[in-house]
């Protein structure tokens, strides 16, 4: 079976910085797969190389077995990928419901859209009671519902969402897996990157340790929450104490 997202020898450079070194992993149809590591691990050049708004040095992205590296963002996103970015940007001064029907620029079925908004708003409640507030009053959490159904409304086979729990409260961040979990269930694949890896490890069906632009690690995420070397990959350390 072809994996939906197959990425080979991914390699980045911001001038003699090395962001990514030749990562390589693959993220099946009806996955979630989590990218864990620390600030600066190069977990978001990751995404953005996927999405389109970074151009590798060198590598191959394949998505549904089509090579996609160095493309437009437009053409990533027709294709299929949304990227929810780290922060949450909303458009503050929009309304929820606008900022909804922004999601769904690159669609031409209006009738569909208008649908899909309202079971988003079923999905998420709190926006349905928010669609007329502009999205900059909406809490931290809120404005993350948002922008994952702000996403979805691109209709992506691949959600990629970046940091998705940063900045939140842990009964908010157990809400906005549980959405996550219910997109999965929705027939959309997951891609998420996390600094908060032990909650990425209780939701996703596998697990990459990013350090320092390279994978040290990956396999079942019940798996990993065993290892006794996931924490020296975590924080790019030898078993004995040094640096990775």
């Amino acid at each position: 079976m072809t994996a939906l997202l197959a990425i080979e020898g991914l390699a980045v450079s911001y001038g003699r910085i090395s962001a990514l070194r030749g990562v390589s992993l693959q993220v099946d149809s009806g996955e979630i797969v989590a990218i864990v590591g620390p600030n600066g691990a190069g977990k978001s050049t990751l995404l953005s190389c996927i999405a389109g708004l970074v151009r590798p040095a060198a590598g191959v992205i394949r998505f549904r077995g089509d090579a996609i590296a160095g493309q437009p963002l437009e053409r990533t996103v027709r294709r299929g990928i949304a990227l929810v970015p780290e922060g949450r940007h909303v458009f503050a001064g929009l309304t929820v419901l606008e900022n909804l029907r922004l999601g769904a620029t690159i669609r031409t079925d209006r009738a569909r859209v208008a649908s899909e908004i309202d079971a988003y708003m079923d999905l998420f409640p709190i926006l349905a009671d928010r669609r007329h507030a502009p999205a900059g009053t909406l809490s931290g959490g809120e404005q993350q519902m948002l922008v994952i159904a702000r996403g979805l409304l691109s209709n992506p086979a691949l959600l990629m969402l970046d940091e998705p729990s940063l900045g939140l409260a842990p009964r908010i961040t157990d809400q906005v897996y549980d959405l996550i979990e219910s997109v999965r269930a929705r027939g959309v694949t997951v891609l998420l990157v996390e600094q908060n890896a032990d909650r990425a490890l209780r939701s996703a069906d596998r697990t990459y340790v990013l350090n320092t632009g390279a994978v040290r690690l990956s396999g079942a995420s019940g798996d990993l929450r065993g290892r006794p070397d996931f924490e020296a990959a975590y924080f790019g350390l030898d078993l004995v104490g040094g640096q990775a």
